[in-house]
Protein backbone atom coordinates (compact mmCIF):
# COMPACT_ATOMS: atom_id res chain seq x y z
CA UNK A 1 0.00 0.00 0.00
CA UNK A 2 3.05 2.32 0.66
CA UNK A 3 3.90 3.69 -2.74
CA UNK A 4 -0.10 4.46 -3.06
CA UNK A 5 0.35 6.94 -0.26
CA UNK A 6 2.06 9.43 -2.16
CA UNK A 7 -0.57 8.67 -5.44
CA UNK A 8 -3.18 9.82 -2.83
CA UNK A 9 -1.65 12.74 -1.23
CA UNK A 10 -1.45 14.26 -4.42
CA UNK A 11 -4.94 13.72 -6.04
CA UNK A 12 -5.86 14.81 -2.39
CA UNK A 13 -3.76 18.34 -3.25
CA UNK A 14 -4.85 18.87 -6.49
CA UNK A 15 -8.46 18.68 -5.38
CA UNK A 16 -7.93 21.04 -2.71
CA UNK A 17 -6.77 23.71 -4.96
CA UNK A 18 -8.96 22.87 -7.37
CA UNK A 19 -11.67 23.60 -4.55
CA UNK A 20 -9.75 27.01 -3.27
CA UNK A 21 -9.84 28.05 -6.96
CA UNK A 22 -13.28 28.15 -7.26
CA UNK A 23 -13.96 28.94 -3.82
CA UNK A 24 -12.17 32.10 -4.41
CA UNK A 25 -12.81 33.17 -7.63
CA UNK A 26 -14.49 36.46 -8.59
CA UNK A 27 -17.81 34.83 -9.70
CA UNK A 28 -17.79 32.95 -5.95
CA UNK A 29 -16.95 35.51 -4.22
CA UNK A 30 -19.72 37.85 -5.65
CA UNK A 31 -22.63 35.32 -5.42
CA UNK A 32 -21.82 35.00 -1.23
CA UNK A 33 -21.60 38.74 -1.09
CA UNK A 34 -24.91 39.37 -3.09
CA UNK A 35 -26.67 36.04 -0.71
CA UNK A 36 -25.80 38.05 2.42
CA UNK A 37 -27.22 41.66 1.46
CA UNK A 38 -30.76 41.65 1.70
CA UNK A 39 -33.17 43.27 -1.43
CA UNK A 40 -34.99 46.11 -0.48
CA UNK A 41 -37.84 48.16 -2.51
CA UNK A 42 -35.98 51.27 -3.85
CA UNK A 43 -37.67 53.86 -2.10
CA UNK A 44 -37.42 52.30 1.45
CA UNK A 45 -32.74 52.35 0.67
CA UNK A 46 -31.79 53.75 3.46
CA UNK A 47 -28.96 56.56 3.54
CA UNK A 48 -25.47 54.91 4.41
CA UNK A 49 -26.91 50.90 4.63
CA UNK A 50 -25.38 48.56 2.33
CA UNK A 51 -28.28 47.81 -0.61
CA UNK A 52 -29.16 45.44 -2.92
CA UNK A 53 -30.89 46.33 -6.25
CA UNK A 54 -31.99 43.46 -9.01
CA UNK A 55 -33.87 45.37 -12.11
CA UNK A 56 -33.77 46.80 -15.66
CA UNK A 57 -30.22 48.33 -16.56
CA UNK A 58 -30.95 51.68 -18.68
CA UNK A 59 -28.32 54.16 -20.05
CA UNK A 60 -28.23 57.69 -18.87
CA UNK A 61 -26.35 59.27 -22.33
CA UNK A 62 -25.72 57.79 -25.84
CA UNK A 63 -24.64 53.72 -25.28
CA UNK A 64 -22.03 52.04 -25.81
CA UNK A 65 -21.75 49.69 -28.80
CA UNK A 66 -20.59 45.75 -28.03
CA UNK A 67 -17.25 45.58 -30.15
CA UNK A 68 -18.52 42.49 -31.79
CA UNK A 69 -21.98 41.46 -31.40
CA UNK A 70 -22.69 45.57 -31.65
CA UNK A 71 -25.30 45.36 -28.99
CA UNK A 72 -26.34 48.54 -27.44
CA UNK A 73 -24.53 48.19 -23.62
CA UNK A 74 -23.99 50.19 -20.72
CA UNK A 75 -20.61 47.97 -20.31
CA UNK A 76 -19.02 44.99 -21.64
CA UNK A 77 -16.02 42.96 -21.24
CA UNK A 78 -14.04 41.42 -23.76
CA UNK A 79 -10.83 39.19 -24.46
CA UNK A 80 -8.59 37.87 -26.97
CA UNK A 81 -6.24 35.30 -26.93
CA UNK A 82 -3.79 33.36 -28.99
CA UNK A 83 -3.06 29.85 -28.20
CA UNK A 84 0.97 29.59 -27.86
CA UNK A 85 3.82 27.00 -27.23
CA UNK A 86 7.00 27.11 -25.45
CA UNK A 87 7.81 23.74 -26.67
CA UNK A 88 6.74 21.76 -23.67
CA UNK A 89 3.60 22.71 -22.79
CA UNK A 90 0.29 25.23 -24.93
CA UNK A 91 -1.28 27.83 -23.11
CA UNK A 92 -3.40 30.64 -24.04
CA UNK A 93 -1.64 33.68 -24.29
CA UNK A 94 -3.58 36.98 -23.58
CA UNK A 95 -3.20 39.64 -26.34
CA UNK A 96 -6.54 41.92 -25.40
CA UNK A 97 -8.84 42.25 -22.34
CA UNK A 98 -10.82 45.21 -22.18
CA UNK A 99 -13.60 46.79 -19.82
CA UNK A 100 -15.52 49.36 -20.87
CA UNK A 101 -18.58 51.23 -18.87
CA UNK A 102 -20.74 54.57 -18.46
CA UNK A 103 -22.96 55.35 -15.60
CA UNK A 104 -26.25 53.97 -16.00
CA UNK A 105 -30.18 53.74 -13.98
CA UNK A 106 -31.30 50.21 -12.71
CA UNK A 107 -35.22 50.25 -13.26
CA UNK A 108 -37.66 48.19 -11.19
CA UNK A 109 -41.21 49.36 -10.40
CA UNK A 110 -40.96 52.71 -12.34
CA UNK A 111 -38.28 54.01 -9.62
CA UNK A 112 -34.47 54.37 -10.28
CA UNK A 113 -31.03 54.01 -9.31
CA UNK A 114 -28.01 55.35 -10.67
CA UNK A 115 -24.78 53.86 -10.66
CA UNK A 116 -21.60 55.18 -11.30
CA UNK A 117 -18.91 53.16 -11.48
CA UNK A 118 -15.65 54.24 -11.82
CA UNK A 119 -11.79 52.62 -13.13
CA UNK A 120 -9.25 54.93 -11.43
CA UNK A 121 -9.63 54.39 -8.80
CA UNK A 122 -11.52 51.38 -9.10
CA UNK A 123 -14.55 51.46 -7.17
CA UNK A 124 -16.16 48.20 -8.36
CA UNK A 125 -16.32 44.17 -8.46
CA UNK A 126 -17.69 43.17 -11.35
CA UNK A 127 -18.99 39.44 -13.27
CA UNK A 128 -20.49 39.28 -16.57
CA UNK A 129 -21.67 35.69 -18.42
CA UNK A 130 -19.74 35.56 -21.56
CA UNK A 131 -22.75 35.67 -24.14
CA UNK A 132 -20.62 35.67 -27.07
CA UNK A 133 -17.47 33.13 -28.27
CA UNK A 134 -15.88 33.20 -31.40
CA UNK A 135 -12.66 31.50 -32.65
CA UNK A 136 -10.04 30.58 -35.49
CA UNK A 137 -7.32 28.64 -35.89
CA UNK A 138 -5.19 26.89 -38.90
CA UNK A 139 -7.85 25.32 -40.97
CA UNK A 140 -10.56 27.62 -39.24
CA UNK A 141 -10.56 31.18 -41.18
CA UNK A 142 -11.80 34.06 -39.07
CA UNK A 143 -15.62 34.86 -40.25
CA UNK A 144 -15.32 38.57 -41.76
CA UNK A 145 -16.62 39.98 -38.41
CA UNK A 146 -13.99 38.45 -36.38
CA UNK A 147 -11.34 39.42 -39.39
CA UNK A 148 -12.91 43.04 -38.73
CA UNK A 149 -12.43 42.82 -35.40
CA UNK A 150 -9.17 41.34 -35.35
CA UNK A 151 -8.22 44.21 -37.47
CA UNK A 152 -9.38 46.77 -35.65
CA UNK A 153 -6.91 45.69 -32.05
CA UNK A 154 -3.83 45.70 -34.81
CA UNK A 155 -3.67 41.73 -34.17
CA UNK A 156 -2.56 40.29 -37.61
CA UNK A 157 -4.90 36.44 -38.29
CA UNK A 158 -1.62 35.03 -40.20
CA UNK A 159 1.50 33.32 -38.53
CA UNK A 160 4.12 31.45 -39.10
CA UNK A 161 3.85 30.26 -42.83
CA UNK A 162 1.12 32.11 -43.54
CA UNK A 163 -1.02 29.92 -41.60
CA UNK A 164 -4.07 31.47 -39.71
CA UNK A 165 -2.78 31.79 -35.97
CA UNK A 166 -5.16 29.97 -33.14
CA UNK A 167 -7.23 32.62 -32.08
CA UNK A 168 -10.68 33.25 -29.58
CA UNK A 169 -12.88 36.08 -28.67
CA UNK A 170 -15.15 35.90 -25.51
CA UNK A 171 -17.25 38.70 -24.60
CA UNK A 172 -19.64 39.68 -21.87
CA UNK A 173 -22.01 42.51 -21.93
CA UNK A 174 -24.63 44.37 -19.66
CA UNK A 175 -27.27 45.31 -22.99
CA UNK A 176 -29.51 47.90 -22.25
CA UNK A 177 -32.82 46.69 -21.12
CA UNK A 178 -31.32 43.54 -19.78
CA UNK A 179 -32.11 42.73 -15.80
CA UNK A 180 -28.81 42.91 -13.77
CA UNK A 181 -27.95 42.97 -9.99
CA UNK A 182 -26.40 45.46 -8.17
CA UNK A 183 -25.00 46.61 -4.57
CA UNK A 184 -23.56 49.18 -3.13
CA UNK A 185 -23.69 51.88 -0.12
CA UNK A 186 -26.91 53.97 -0.77
CA UNK A 187 -27.67 57.56 -1.15
CA UNK A 188 -29.95 59.96 -2.11
CA UNK A 189 -29.13 62.75 -4.29
CA UNK A 190 -31.22 65.97 -5.71
CA UNK A 191 -31.38 65.79 -9.76
CA UNK A 192 -30.36 68.06 -11.71
CA UNK A 193 -32.06 67.20 -14.74
CA UNK A 194 -35.62 65.56 -14.68
CA UNK A 195 -35.75 62.04 -15.37
CA UNK A 196 -38.79 60.56 -18.29
CA UNK A 197 -41.23 58.79 -16.35
CA UNK A 198 -39.75 59.57 -13.42
CA UNK A 199 -41.70 62.01 -10.81
CA UNK A 200 -39.39 62.56 -7.88
CA UNK A 201 -36.84 65.45 -7.71
CA UNK A 202 -34.26 63.33 -5.63
CA UNK A 203 -33.04 59.78 -7.10
CA UNK A 204 -30.99 56.75 -4.96
CA UNK A 205 -27.85 55.94 -5.87
CA UNK A 206 -25.03 52.95 -4.75
CA UNK A 207 -21.67 53.79 -4.09
CA UNK A 208 -18.96 52.71 -3.14
CA UNK A 209 -16.78 53.57 0.56
CA UNK A 210 -13.59 52.93 2.10
CA UNK A 211 -14.79 48.74 2.83
CA UNK A 212 -17.49 48.20 0.00
CA UNK A 213 -17.02 48.14 -3.25
CA UNK A 214 -20.10 48.41 -5.76
CA UNK A 215 -21.03 45.07 -6.95
CA UNK A 216 -22.64 44.75 -10.98
CA UNK A 217 -22.96 41.37 -12.16
CA UNK A 218 -26.05 39.89 -14.38
CA UNK A 219 -25.72 35.84 -13.17
CA UNK A 220 -28.72 34.58 -14.19
CA UNK A 221 -28.73 33.39 -10.42
CA UNK A 222 -28.91 36.50 -8.69
CA UNK A 223 -32.11 37.27 -11.41
CA UNK A 224 -34.11 34.74 -10.37
CA UNK A 225 -34.29 35.74 -6.73
CA UNK A 226 -35.29 39.59 -7.87
CA UNK A 227 -38.30 39.37 -4.91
Amino acid sequence: MAPFIPIVLVVCIVAIIGFLVYYFSLKQRIIRKLKTIKTKPIGSLKTNELSKITGKALHVKEPLIAPFSKRPCIFYSIKIEQKVSNGKSTYWKKLIKEEKFQDFFVERNGDYVIVQPNQNPKNYLSYLVIDRKISSGTFNDPTPEFKKLLTSYNINIKGFLGFNKPLRYTEGIIEVGEHITVAGIAKWKTLSQPIEGYNYSKIAALESSDKEKIIITDLPFENRNRR
